[in-house]
Protein backbone atom coordinates (compact mmCIF):
# COMPACT_ATOMS: atom_id res chain seq x y z
CA UNK A 1 0.00 0.00 0.00
CA UNK A 2 1.07 3.47 -0.41
CA UNK A 3 0.01 6.52 0.52
CA UNK A 4 0.44 10.41 -0.30
CA UNK A 5 0.46 12.87 2.75
CA UNK A 6 -2.77 15.18 1.48
CA UNK A 7 -1.86 18.21 4.21
CA UNK A 8 -1.42 20.33 0.99
CA UNK A 9 -5.46 20.59 0.19
CA UNK A 10 -5.23 22.53 3.75
CA UNK A 11 -3.00 25.10 2.17
CA UNK A 12 -3.77 28.26 -0.60
CA UNK A 13 -3.04 27.30 -3.93
CA UNK A 14 0.41 28.56 -4.93
CA UNK A 15 3.14 26.75 -7.42
CA UNK A 16 3.83 23.89 -4.54
CA UNK A 17 -0.10 23.52 -4.02
CA UNK A 18 -0.66 23.23 -7.72
CA UNK A 19 2.14 20.67 -8.16
CA UNK A 20 0.83 18.57 -5.40
CA UNK A 21 -2.67 18.76 -6.80
CA UNK A 22 -2.25 17.95 -10.21
CA UNK A 23 0.01 14.84 -9.96
CA UNK A 24 -2.91 13.48 -7.31
CA UNK A 25 -5.01 13.64 -9.71
CA UNK A 26 -3.11 11.49 -11.76
CA UNK A 27 -1.59 9.08 -9.58
CA UNK A 28 -5.10 8.37 -8.42
CA UNK A 29 -6.47 7.37 -11.99
CA UNK A 30 -2.70 5.23 -12.39
CA UNK A 31 -2.35 3.54 -9.30
CA UNK A 32 -6.16 2.97 -7.91
CA UNK A 33 -4.87 1.71 -4.84
CA UNK A 34 -3.26 4.30 -3.54
CA UNK A 35 -4.54 6.10 -0.35
CA UNK A 36 -4.50 9.97 0.69
CA UNK A 37 -4.54 10.87 4.09
CA UNK A 38 -5.24 14.92 5.44
CA UNK A 39 -5.80 16.70 8.58
CA UNK A 40 -9.62 18.16 9.34
CA UNK A 41 -9.02 21.55 8.07
CA UNK A 42 -9.55 21.18 4.49
CA UNK A 43 -9.91 23.93 2.11
CA UNK A 44 -10.12 22.02 -1.23
CA UNK A 45 -13.08 19.73 -0.89
CA UNK A 46 -13.92 19.08 -4.03
CA UNK A 47 -10.79 17.95 -4.64
CA UNK A 48 -10.51 15.91 -1.43
CA UNK A 49 -13.86 13.79 -2.41
CA UNK A 50 -12.49 13.09 -6.02
CA UNK A 51 -9.44 11.60 -4.41
CA UNK A 52 -11.06 9.57 -1.52
CA UNK A 53 -9.17 11.75 1.20
CA UNK A 54 -9.16 10.13 4.58
CA UNK A 55 -9.39 12.41 7.44
CA UNK A 56 -6.68 11.54 10.51
CA UNK A 57 -5.76 12.54 13.62
CA UNK A 58 -6.93 15.75 15.63
CA UNK A 59 -4.00 17.77 14.94
CA UNK A 60 -3.27 20.39 12.14
CA UNK A 61 -0.70 21.99 10.57
CA UNK A 62 3.28 20.84 11.34
CA UNK A 63 1.81 19.05 14.59
CA UNK A 64 -0.38 16.89 12.50
CA UNK A 65 2.02 16.40 10.15
CA UNK A 66 5.04 15.37 12.41
CA UNK A 67 2.93 13.62 14.84
CA UNK A 68 -0.61 12.46 14.15
CA UNK A 69 0.68 11.17 10.53
CA UNK A 70 3.12 8.86 11.56
CA UNK A 71 1.11 7.32 14.38
CA UNK A 72 -1.60 6.54 11.82
CA UNK A 73 1.24 5.29 9.60
CA UNK A 74 2.49 3.12 11.84
CA UNK A 75 -0.77 1.54 12.76
CA UNK A 76 -0.89 0.26 8.89
CA UNK A 77 2.70 -1.35 9.08
CA UNK A 78 4.28 1.46 8.04
CA UNK A 79 3.78 1.61 4.63
CA UNK A 80 5.39 3.94 2.03
CA UNK A 81 4.44 7.63 2.20
CA UNK A 82 4.80 10.26 -0.71
CA UNK A 83 5.15 13.79 0.29
CA UNK A 84 4.43 16.42 -2.34
CA UNK A 85 4.73 19.93 -1.49
CA UNK A 86 8.06 20.36 0.38
CA UNK A 87 7.88 18.95 4.38
CA UNK A 88 7.32 15.40 5.56
CA UNK A 89 7.51 13.67 8.83
CA UNK A 90 11.08 14.31 10.03
CA UNK A 91 11.20 10.57 12.25
CA UNK A 92 8.88 8.41 9.54
CA UNK A 93 11.55 6.94 7.47
CA UNK A 94 9.87 4.95 4.72
CA UNK A 95 8.89 8.17 2.30
CA UNK A 96 9.67 9.67 -0.47
CA UNK A 97 9.99 13.42 -0.37
CA UNK A 98 9.68 16.31 -2.97
CA UNK A 99 11.46 19.77 -2.72
CA UNK A 100 11.03 21.98 -5.75
CA UNK A 101 14.25 24.00 -4.62
CA UNK A 102 16.28 25.91 -2.37
CA UNK A 103 15.07 29.28 -2.31
CA UNK A 104 15.42 30.01 0.92
CA UNK A 105 18.77 29.62 1.42
CA UNK A 106 19.51 31.58 -1.87
CA UNK A 107 17.14 34.62 -1.22
CA UNK A 108 17.05 34.20 2.67
CA UNK A 109 15.50 37.84 3.09
CA UNK A 110 12.04 36.59 1.39
CA UNK A 111 10.88 34.35 3.81
CA UNK A 112 10.93 35.33 7.60
CA UNK A 113 13.58 34.29 10.35
CA UNK A 114 11.12 31.40 11.66
CA UNK A 115 10.44 29.82 8.20
CA UNK A 116 14.59 30.15 7.32
CA UNK A 117 15.45 28.65 10.75
CA UNK A 118 12.70 25.71 10.48
CA UNK A 119 13.46 24.85 7.06
CA UNK A 120 17.42 24.80 7.43
CA UNK A 121 16.82 22.37 10.71
CA UNK A 122 14.81 20.04 9.13
CA UNK A 123 15.22 20.12 4.51
CA UNK A 124 18.90 18.64 5.56
CA UNK A 125 16.87 15.91 7.74
CA UNK A 126 14.14 15.84 5.41
CA UNK A 127 16.83 14.53 2.74
CA UNK A 128 18.35 12.26 4.41
CA UNK A 129 16.25 10.51 6.40
CA UNK A 130 13.91 10.31 2.65
CA UNK A 131 14.72 6.93 0.43
CA UNK A 132 13.96 9.06 -2.46
CA UNK A 133 13.85 12.82 -3.12
CA UNK A 134 11.59 14.65 -6.00
CA UNK A 135 12.13 17.65 -7.70
CA UNK A 136 11.05 19.65 -10.76
CA UNK A 137 14.32 20.45 -12.85
CA UNK A 138 17.69 19.44 -13.29
CA UNK A 139 18.59 22.75 -12.10
CA UNK A 140 16.82 22.44 -8.90
CA UNK A 141 18.39 18.69 -8.43
CA UNK A 142 21.97 19.94 -9.07
CA UNK A 143 21.06 23.08 -6.48
CA UNK A 144 19.67 19.98 -3.74
CA UNK A 145 22.91 17.56 -4.16
CA UNK A 146 25.49 20.20 -3.61
CA UNK A 147 23.50 21.76 -0.87
CA UNK A 148 22.88 18.84 0.96
CA UNK A 149 25.53 16.32 -0.43
CA UNK A 150 23.28 13.66 -1.90
CA UNK A 151 23.98 11.22 -4.61
CA UNK A 152 22.30 12.29 -7.85
CA UNK A 153 20.54 8.54 -7.88
CA UNK A 154 18.89 9.55 -4.35
CA UNK A 155 17.16 12.66 -6.71
CA UNK A 156 14.77 12.12 -9.52
CA UNK A 157 13.30 15.05 -11.51
CA UNK A 158 9.54 14.76 -11.78
CA UNK A 159 8.43 18.22 -13.69
CA UNK A 160 5.96 20.70 -13.80
CA UNK A 161 3.38 20.90 -16.49
CA UNK A 162 0.02 22.66 -17.57
CA UNK A 163 -3.47 22.78 -15.93
CA UNK A 164 -5.71 22.25 -18.02
CA UNK A 165 -7.57 25.49 -17.88
CA UNK A 166 -4.65 27.24 -18.99
CA UNK A 167 -5.60 27.72 -22.65
CA UNK A 168 -5.88 30.02 -25.61
CA UNK A 169 -8.86 31.82 -25.67
CA UNK A 170 -10.53 34.53 -28.09
CA UNK A 171 -9.32 37.75 -27.78
CA UNK A 172 -11.75 40.42 -26.73
CA UNK A 173 -10.77 44.07 -28.67
CA UNK A 174 -9.37 46.01 -25.76
CA UNK A 175 -6.18 47.92 -24.69
CA UNK A 176 -2.85 46.17 -25.37
CA UNK A 177 -0.91 45.40 -22.68
CA UNK A 178 1.94 43.46 -21.29
CA UNK A 179 1.34 40.90 -18.85
CA UNK A 180 3.44 40.13 -15.44
CA UNK A 181 2.32 37.31 -13.29
CA UNK A 182 3.69 36.42 -9.62
CA UNK A 183 3.78 36.68 -6.23
CA UNK A 184 6.20 40.12 -5.44
CA UNK A 185 8.89 39.45 -3.68
CA UNK A 186 12.21 40.18 -4.81
CA UNK A 187 13.41 36.82 -6.40
CA UNK A 188 10.71 37.29 -8.87
CA UNK A 189 12.42 41.29 -10.17
CA UNK A 190 9.20 42.76 -10.15
CA UNK A 191 11.14 46.06 -9.24
CA UNK A 192 13.61 45.53 -12.12
CA UNK A 193 10.22 45.26 -14.33
CA UNK A 194 8.50 48.10 -13.10
CA UNK A 195 11.77 50.63 -14.14
CA UNK A 196 12.34 48.83 -17.11
CA UNK A 197 8.69 49.26 -18.43
CA UNK A 198 9.65 53.15 -17.28
CA UNK A 199 12.27 53.29 -19.42
CA UNK A 200 9.86 51.87 -22.26
CA UNK A 201 9.53 55.28 -24.99
CA UNK A 202 6.08 54.21 -25.92
CA UNK A 203 2.53 55.02 -25.62
CA UNK A 204 0.62 51.68 -27.17
CA UNK A 205 0.54 49.46 -24.24
CA UNK A 206 0.32 49.39 -20.52
CA UNK A 207 1.99 46.62 -18.16
CA UNK A 208 -1.07 44.94 -16.32
CA UNK A 209 0.49 42.69 -12.71
CA UNK A 210 -1.38 39.91 -11.31
CA UNK A 211 -1.40 38.81 -8.09
CA UNK A 212 -0.90 39.08 -4.25
CA UNK A 213 -0.78 42.99 -4.04
CA UNK A 214 -0.18 43.41 -0.01
CA UNK A 215 3.93 43.17 -0.66
CA UNK A 216 3.47 46.39 -2.81
CA UNK A 217 2.09 48.65 -0.56
CA UNK A 218 4.98 47.24 1.68
CA UNK A 219 7.33 48.31 -0.17
CA UNK A 220 7.36 51.92 -0.69
CA UNK A 221 10.09 52.45 -3.17
CA UNK A 222 7.99 49.97 -5.71
CA UNK A 223 4.77 51.52 -4.73
CA UNK A 224 5.86 55.01 -5.40
CA UNK A 225 7.21 53.87 -8.76
CA UNK A 226 3.89 52.54 -9.74
CA UNK A 227 1.78 54.91 -8.79
CA UNK A 228 3.68 57.52 -10.34
CA UNK A 229 3.26 55.58 -13.82
CA UNK A 230 -0.18 55.22 -15.26
CA UNK A 231 0.31 52.78 -17.52
CA UNK A 232 0.83 50.16 -14.95
CA UNK A 233 -2.69 48.59 -13.85
CA UNK A 234 -2.56 46.38 -10.25
CA UNK A 235 -5.37 43.28 -11.10
CA UNK A 236 -4.85 41.57 -7.51
CA UNK A 237 -5.52 37.60 -7.14
CA UNK A 238 -7.23 36.62 -10.32
CA UNK A 239 -9.18 33.24 -10.77
CA UNK A 240 -7.53 30.71 -13.16
CA UNK A 241 -10.38 31.32 -16.18
CA UNK A 242 -9.18 35.14 -15.41
CA UNK A 243 -6.03 34.74 -15.69
CA UNK A 244 -5.80 32.39 -19.31
CA UNK A 245 -8.15 34.76 -20.46
CA UNK A 246 -5.35 37.78 -19.31
CA UNK A 247 -2.27 35.28 -21.30
CA UNK A 248 -4.36 35.19 -24.17
CA UNK A 249 -4.93 38.79 -24.72
CA UNK A 250 -1.23 40.01 -24.23
CA UNK A 251 1.20 40.88 -26.62
CA UNK A 252 3.69 40.26 -23.89
CA UNK A 253 4.38 37.89 -20.92
CA UNK A 254 7.22 39.09 -18.89
CA UNK A 255 9.05 36.73 -16.02
CA UNK A 256 12.44 38.22 -14.93
CA UNK A 257 13.28 36.43 -12.32
CA UNK A 258 16.78 36.01 -10.13
CA UNK A 259 15.56 32.67 -8.98
CA UNK A 260 13.18 29.65 -9.99
CA UNK A 261 13.09 26.33 -9.29
CA UNK A 262 10.92 25.53 -12.25
CA UNK A 263 8.82 28.43 -12.91
CA UNK A 264 5.13 27.47 -14.17
CA UNK A 265 3.91 30.97 -15.48
CA UNK A 266 6.16 30.89 -18.73
CA UNK A 267 4.45 27.74 -19.57
CA UNK A 268 0.88 28.74 -18.69
CA UNK A 269 1.40 32.07 -20.76
CA UNK A 270 2.83 29.19 -23.73
CA UNK A 271 -0.10 27.82 -23.64
CA UNK A 272 -2.42 30.25 -24.04
CA UNK A 273 -0.51 31.52 -27.14
CA UNK A 274 1.04 34.41 -25.67
CA UNK A 275 4.71 34.64 -26.69
CA UNK A 276 6.89 35.43 -23.75
CA UNK A 277 10.36 37.21 -22.26
CA UNK A 278 12.24 35.16 -19.33
CA UNK A 279 15.01 35.92 -17.68
CA UNK A 280 18.59 33.64 -18.56
CA UNK A 281 18.94 32.65 -15.03
CA UNK A 282 18.39 29.37 -12.93
CA UNK A 283 15.89 26.91 -14.31
CA UNK A 284 14.57 28.58 -16.92
CA UNK A 285 16.75 28.30 -19.84
CA UNK A 286 16.27 24.62 -19.07
CA UNK A 287 12.07 25.16 -18.83
CA UNK A 288 11.60 27.35 -21.84
CA UNK A 289 14.87 25.89 -24.84
CA UNK A 290 14.87 28.12 -27.75
CA UNK A 291 10.82 29.08 -26.76
CA UNK A 292 11.47 32.26 -25.60
CA UNK A 293 13.24 35.58 -25.52
CA UNK A 294 16.25 35.85 -22.75
CA UNK A 295 17.05 38.90 -20.84
CA UNK A 296 19.57 39.37 -18.12
CA UNK A 297 17.11 39.86 -14.59
CA UNK A 298 20.16 42.21 -13.41
CA UNK A 299 19.67 44.75 -16.12
CA UNK A 300 17.09 46.81 -16.12
CA UNK A 301 18.15 48.00 -20.06
CA UNK A 302 17.91 44.48 -21.28
CA UNK A 303 14.61 43.79 -19.94
CA UNK A 304 13.15 46.98 -21.43
CA UNK A 305 15.27 46.30 -24.70
CA UNK A 306 13.61 42.38 -24.91
CA UNK A 307 10.02 43.98 -23.99
CA UNK A 308 10.49 46.69 -26.84
CA UNK A 309 11.61 44.70 -29.45
CA UNK A 310 8.85 41.74 -28.94
CA UNK A 311 5.96 44.33 -28.87
CA UNK A 312 7.05 45.73 -31.97
CA UNK A 313 8.22 43.07 -34.43
CA UNK A 314 4.98 40.74 -35.38
CA UNK A 315 7.61 38.23 -37.07
CA UNK A 316 9.17 37.54 -33.74
CA UNK A 317 6.22 37.42 -31.63
CA UNK A 318 4.55 34.95 -34.21
CA UNK A 319 7.51 33.02 -33.99
CA UNK A 320 7.80 32.58 -30.41
CA UNK A 321 4.04 32.28 -30.52
CA UNK A 322 4.44 28.90 -32.81
CA UNK A 323 7.74 27.95 -30.58
CA UNK A 324 5.87 28.44 -27.18
CA UNK A 325 2.55 25.99 -27.86
CA UNK A 326 5.61 23.48 -29.33
CA UNK A 327 7.31 23.71 -26.17
CA UNK A 328 4.12 23.31 -23.98
CA UNK A 329 4.22 19.76 -25.49
CA UNK A 330 6.99 18.65 -23.78
CA UNK A 331 5.46 18.80 -20.10
CA UNK A 332 2.63 16.49 -18.88
CA UNK A 333 0.89 16.11 -15.35
CA UNK A 334 0.23 12.50 -16.39
CA UNK A 335 4.14 12.12 -18.29
CA UNK A 336 4.87 13.34 -14.32
CA UNK A 337 2.78 11.10 -12.27
CA UNK A 338 4.11 8.14 -14.39
CA UNK A 339 7.91 9.03 -13.52
CA UNK A 340 7.00 9.52 -9.83
CA UNK A 341 5.49 5.74 -9.90
CA UNK A 342 8.47 4.58 -11.70
CA UNK A 343 10.85 6.27 -8.74
CA UNK A 344 8.92 4.47 -6.25
CA UNK A 345 8.31 1.19 -8.02
CA UNK A 346 12.21 0.91 -8.22
CA UNK A 347 11.95 1.35 -4.12
CA UNK A 348 9.46 -1.12 -3.51
CA UNK A 349 11.75 -3.90 -5.01
CA UNK A 350 14.46 -3.17 -2.65
CA UNK A 351 14.48 -4.67 0.49
CA UNK A 352 13.97 -1.97 2.94
CA UNK A 353 15.60 -1.25 6.71
CA UNK A 354 13.49 -0.40 9.29
CA UNK A 355 10.93 2.25 8.19
CA UNK A 356 9.35 3.78 11.47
Amino acid sequence: MVYVNARFLTQPITGVQRYALEISRQLVELMPSIKFVAPQNILHQETARALGVEVIGSRTGHAWEQIDLPAFLKTRNSPLLINLANTAPLLYRNKVSTLHDIAFEKFPENFSWQFRTAYRLAIPWMMKTSLKVLTVSEFSKSEICTAYQLSPEKVSVVPNAVASAFRETPASAGERYILAVSSISRQKNFHGLVEAFGLLRQDTHKLYIAGAMNKIFADSELARKIESNPRIRLLGRVSDDELANLYSGADAFVFPSFYEGFGIPPLEAQACGCPVIVSDAASLPEVCGDSALYCSPYDVNDIAEKIGLLISTPELARTLREKGRANTGRYNWRTSAMRLLEAIGKLQCQPQASTA
